[in-house]
């Protein structure tokens, strides 16, 4: 080896390291996104079947997950953000957000939660497509007031999203989302304005009905 390539290898070789580290680095943080990726889905289905300490355990593991991939790329601010670890970051902040809507408890803050900002955000307009299934679910069981209730926490999301007007690359595209949750919300409140409409049917029906049988109950 002569004396250039040893000192061409001297200066590649630190290079090949970091590389090396990076994509080491990477690899754990795709792993443990996909994993809180899974775990805040099992929990939105958990958590929309009523099983909430399952819910709660899987929202947990999530959390978990996030930290590790947090852990494993924080010291390549490239990798970190290259997109894999928002998404994750995204889907538990949904099953976080979600949770705390179905349960009627306040939503938890971005720190609270233990995401981004912009991350947290996302995770707010996803929760309107699950505030929408949960009002559905109310209507198929007869509770039109709840579903009604589900409908204004997300027509409550939709205005604080509306508020945050900024270039779609610090927000990652938050407008489509944003403008997505409309359109769910508007589908939202017209299945619900003909649940409440039946609803009343029902009411006056049921009111001439019992009215007629007291009449007829009369003696003659």
């Amino acid at each position: 080896m002569s004396p250039a390539e040893g000192a061409l290898l001297g200066l590649t070789e630190p290079v090949r390291g970091r590389l090396v580290a990076r994509h080491e680095a990477r690899e754990v943080g795709l792993a443990a996104g996909r994993e809180a990726i899974r775990a805040a889905a099992n929990a939105i289905r958990a958590t929309h079947r009523d099983e909430i300490d399952r819910a709660d355990a899987l929202i947990d593991e999530a959390r978990e997950a996030l930290q590790a991939a947090y852990r494993a790329c924080g010291s390549f601010p490239d990798v970190l953000h290259a997109g894999f670890v928002q998404d994750a970051a995204k889907e538990v902040a949904e099953a976080v957000l979600t949770r705390a809507a179905v349960a009627g408890e306040p939503l938890p803050g971005p720190d609270e939660v233990g995401v981004d900002d912009v991350s947290w955000l996302h995770g707010l307009a996803e929760t309107i497509g699950e505030l929408r299934r949960a009002s559905l679910d109310h209507v198929r069981g007869g509770r039109v007031d709840e579903a009604e209730a589900a409908l204004a926490l997300m027509q409550e999301i939709l205005a604080a999203l509306m508020t945050i007007d900024v270039p779609d690359g610090l927000s990652r595209g938050l407008r489509r989302a944003t403008d997505a949750g409309r359109a769910i919300t508007e589908r939202t409140r017209g299945d619900l304005t003909t649940a409440a409409g039946q609803r009343e049917l029902r009411r006056a029906l049921d009111a001439h009905r019992e009215a007629l049988e007291r009449v007829l109950d009369q003696p003659s």
